[in-house]
């Protein structure tokens, strides 16, 4: 058993910073980046030192980047002590400062720490809800994401507990199926709670070491999303208990500001502790994970950077900004 748990450990405390991994990265990132520095060079032109024109134009940088108001203002106010300390700084030197100041508001919010995570004996199976809304890219990630938990030895089953859409239960048997992990489905309209019983006790008899559990992407509103998700929380903890060990909230990077409140729709109704942040190489609008990670101070775990089976990350904050400035 030690084995395995320490399998998964390293899974998700390993880097992605393979050459192949940085280039993909890099890729998925590339409208963003064009965008973000493209905007960078206008704020500073003629200017030789950063002064309050800089500021200012650096601000709207920031938030037409989808960096959020409140994270622009922080790191804004960050620049200005350093401009205030330091007395005199050139444009040229901007560019490594605000790398530096993105890159250590991404560190306070333990975006990348995975070995925080505590993986015992008593996770196995280790159980991993998956919530969000319908067309973020939920089904797709969770295919993804068991891709690369068996690709690391681990047994996997998908419990199919979105039951409101034919079409999700399809989605998910067509991605075991591409995979090669089991998919446990009832009939749709079933009790979603039900699903996620069955797929659990199945775990636990057949000795399977991560479940990663589907639910039904609706915001109906907050009183009902909130009931339907304990219910379903509830009936896991009685299966394996301290189920759910991870809820993973998955968020369409190309909505910008409409994946902020997502995120405080989702983090009201159920105790979301890790983000995947997807579809970030179909838009300009990457900010989105810095401002995100600052305001709800959850990790972001994963980032899709592209439509490739591999193309889900693990999110590395040095690598993500790297890939923006460079």
């Amino acid at each position: 058993m030690l084995y395995i748990i320490m399998g998964l450990f390293d899974f998700f405390k390993k880097k992605e910073t393979a050459p192949e991994a940085q280039e993909a990265l890099d890729k998925g990132l590339e409208k963003t980046k064009s965008g973000f520095l493209n905007k960078i060079t206008k704020a500073v032109a003629g200017k030789s030192t950063v002064d309050d024109d800089v500021l200012d134009n650096l601000e709207e940088v920031l938030v037409t980047s989808d960096v959020g108001v409140s994270t622009t203002l922080k790191i804004i106010d960050r620049i200005q002590a350093r401009v205030a300390k330091d007395k005199y700084l050139s444009t040229s030197e901007l560019h490594n400062l605000l790398r530096e100041e993105i890159q250590l508001l991404l560190a306070e919010n333990n975006s990348n720490d995975f070995r925080s995570f505590e993986y015992g004996s008593e996770h196995k199976p280790y159980v991993i809800m998956v919530v969000g809304v319908n067309g973020v890219g939920k089904t797709t990630t969770i295919g993804k994401l068991a891709h690369k938990l068996k690709a690391e030895n681990l047994k996997v089953v998908l419990g199919a507990a979105d039951t409101f859409r034919a079409a999700a239960v399809e989605q998910i048997k067509l991605w075991g199926e591409r995979v090669g992990v089991r998919v446990v489905a009832q009939a749709m309209g079933s009790d979603p709670a039900s699903v996620a019983f069955d797929t659990l006790q199945s775990a636990v008899a057949n000795g399977e070491d991560v479940v990663i559990i589907d639910t039904a992407g609706r915001l109906h509103n907050k009183v009902g999303l909130m009931n339907e998700l304990s219910k379903i929380k509830n009936v896991m903890n009685k299966v394996v208990p301290g189920a759910p060990h991870e809820i993973l909230l998955v968020l369409d990077g190309s909505t910008g500001q409409n994946a902020f409140e997502q995120c405080k729709q989702f983090t009201e109704a159920t105790d979301v502790n890790a983000l995947a942040i997807t579809k970030l190489d179909g838009t300009a609008k990457g900010g989105v994970v810095i401002g995100i990670s600052d305001q709800f101070k959850i990790p972001v775990k994963y980032i899709g950077v592209g439509e490739s089976i591999n193309d889900l990350q693990l999110f590395d904050k040095k690598a993500f900004v790297d890939s923006l400035f460079n």
